[in-house]
């Protein structure tokens, strides 16, 4: 990543969220110049213990500095411990609140910024890139205060100790933190792929979850399972990499480490056959310079944990940063419904991954309370005008009024709230049967619950439930028939209790029981509502006030079953052809 990049996300990262913790951080800065005095008073204190306990002989001292070293030990572990967790914590308030921005920016996109990335990367940025930016957070902060004081201290007391053997660990120090800084770049390239791989990883888990009957009944065992070999051994053989990398810094550390005291110690011989040196500042010496080890290593791989979080962080920024196209204009005002009549005008809609327009100069107005029907072939663009009356998607040219108040004008929730959605996509959460229908309305009573299950036809089927209301219905319903998900998606329809209703009609897929049930609870629901369907039996929607036959994004033609089959080509070789 290139320097600028890493320091714009560096210095966002600082403004909006760790500047927040400044005074958290300047407690971990106050522990960390303790762990760096007690870490060099360990080194300081071998000049005096050696002096005075085994030269002199000292007895006083064979008291004292024990204790010292003991206090001095103490010290540094107490005080380690507390500025740990005191930026891991910080660490993790970090990757909670980048974690809810990305929940925020997600529920509050539309559906085709959604549409455009697929979920298993989104859980990816959830739980592999927040991580990697609290790491780096927590890793980061600490021991740039912790190992820079540490490394500053215990060159003072190699200093203190003789001048000359401080500047040649000076000059042979900077080779260790080249390697180690080397091997720090090879570890954050493998780690930035492993990122990608974890992400596509996450994206095949969704799938195969999701398609486990489309893979089960075309056999594709054999070609998921191969699939999935690749792509974790890929990952695998990432982590390998990165670990194989850093178990070779030891061999070369070591050996680095080794010439480093050869060294040291040939010329600290000649210092002290020169009266120079004596054998108790040698030791403190030689006790600093291999502490010292530990903090310089630290340092100079802290570029692989930085480049690391800086990218997890710019592919977290890219998700909440994503623009919300469809919001409130700044002077919207609550929708005020009177008759719910529906009306579009000259609107035009495309999808931004087509050139082609989904809908074409559409106009059609719809009186409230009465039942209009939309049918035509598939992509005719009957799913677009039911996705954009609540605004999942926005026109770009047209209006689209209800009661003579233009959608865009009014607020989104205003809207929404009058607004109720069965579809034959049923989304159903994993939890209970009551919860499931109390979405649509948590305020509502007991007796609220089941009088729109009983209106649904939902009630008896709930009863022979093992738990009743209370039965947990399993990931999007899977406990559940088609038509029973179908009765409660209804059944929290009728709690919403809306005067405007968009049907999806999901009988096509229902054996013949189930759909008599459904079409006459969706008979109930519908009754004296503004009510639009999209119609895949046509048998089904021949009492509704107007049906209107869509063709090439189009409305060609209008009027009821008995008018469309008597003037309408299109409408009766569709009739025709589900009749025969």
């Amino acid at each position: 990543m290139k320097f600028n990049e890493l320091y714009s996300i560096a210095k966002r990262l600082y403004r909006d969220y760790i500047k927040k913790y400044i005074f958290r951080i300047l407690i971990a800065l106050f522990l960390s110049i303790l762990v760096a005095g007690s870490t060099s008073s360990i080194a300081w204190l071998l000049d005096p213990a050696i002096k005075k306990i085994f030269i002199e002989q000292d007895k006083t001292y064979a008291l004292i500095i024990p204790f010292a070293i003991i206090l001095s030990f103490a010290t540094k572990g107490i005080s380690l411990y507390f500025a740990r967790t005191n930026v891991i914590k910080i660490g993790y308030w970090i990757c909670g609140q980048l974690q809810k921005q990305m929940s925020n920016t997600i529920l509050l996109s539309d559906t085709e910024t959604i549409d455009k990335k697929h979920s298993g990367k989104f859980i990816s940025n959830f739980l592999y890139d927040a991580t990697l930016v609290q790491q780096a957070v927590s890793t980061v902060v600490l021991n740039i205060m912790k190992d820079s004081l540490t490394l500053t201290a215990l060159l003072i007391v190699m200093f203190y100790q003789n001048w000359k053997l401080a500047l040649f660990a000076i000059i042979m120090m900077p080779l260790a933190a080249f390697v180690a800084k080397s091997l720090g770049k090879r570890i954050g390239k493998a780690s930035t792929e492993s990122t990608d791989l974890s992400g596509k990883l996450s994206t095949f888990l969704s799938e195969i979850l999701k398609g486990s009957k489309i893979i089960k009944i075309y056999q594709s065992e054999d070609i998921e399972k191969k699939r999935a070999e690749t792509t974790i051994d890929n990952l695998n053989n990432k982590f390998i990499k990165i670990s194989t990398i850093l178990i070779r810094a030891t061999p070369i550390m070591e050996t680095l480490t080794g010439i480093m005291i050869a060294g040291f110690i040939y010329y600290s011989g000649i210092l002290i056959s020169n009266g120079e040196l004596e054998i108790n500042n040698f030791f403190s010496f030689l006790t600093a310079m291999m502490l010292a080890y530990q903090p310089i290593r630290s340092l100079a791989t802290l570029n692989m944990t930085i480049n690391q979080g800086a990218a997890g962080a710019k592919r977290v920024f890219k998700v909440i940063d994503e623009e919300i196209s469809i919001r409130n204009k700044d002077n919207a005002y609550k929708l005020k419904l009177t008759n719910s009549d529906i009306e579009f005008k000259n609107v035009n809609f495309k999808y931004s991954s087509t050139n082609d327009k989904a809908i074409n100069d559409v106009n059609f107005s719809i009186e409230g309370g009465t039942m209009a029907a939309f049918v035509g072939h598939s992509g005719a663009g009957k799913s677009t005008i039911l996705n954009l009356i609540p605004r999942f998607y926005d026109c770009q040219k047209g209006d689209i009024l209800i009661d003579k108040q233009n959608i865009y004008d009014v607020s989104i929730e205003s809207l929404r709230k009058s607004i109720s959605l069965v579809s034959q996509d049923i989304i159903l959460f994993d939890d209970t049967v009551k919860s499931n229908i109390l979405y649509a309305n948590p305020l509502a009573s007991e007796n609220d619950i089941i009088s729109a299950c009983k209106f649904a036809a939902a009630h008896d089927f709930i009863l022979n439930l093992p738990d009743k209301y209370e039965t947990i219905i399993g990931e999007n319903g899977l406990r559940l028939s088609g038509g029973q998900k179908q009765r409660i998606s209804i059944a929290r329809a009728f709690l919403k209790n809306s005067p405007i209703i968009l049907l999806d009609e999901a009988t096509s897929a229902l054996d013949s029981e189930s759909e008599n049930m459904v079409q006459e609870a969706v008979k109930k629901l519908t009754k004296n509502k503004t009510t639009l369907v999209i119609a895949h039996r046509l048998s089904t929607i021949l009492n509704a006030n107007k049906i209107f036959v869509m063709k090439n994004g189009k409305v060609i033609d209008n009027g009821s079953h008995e008018e469309l089959m008597s003037k309408s080509k299109e409408y009766r070789s569709l009739y025709n052809k589900q009749l025969n």
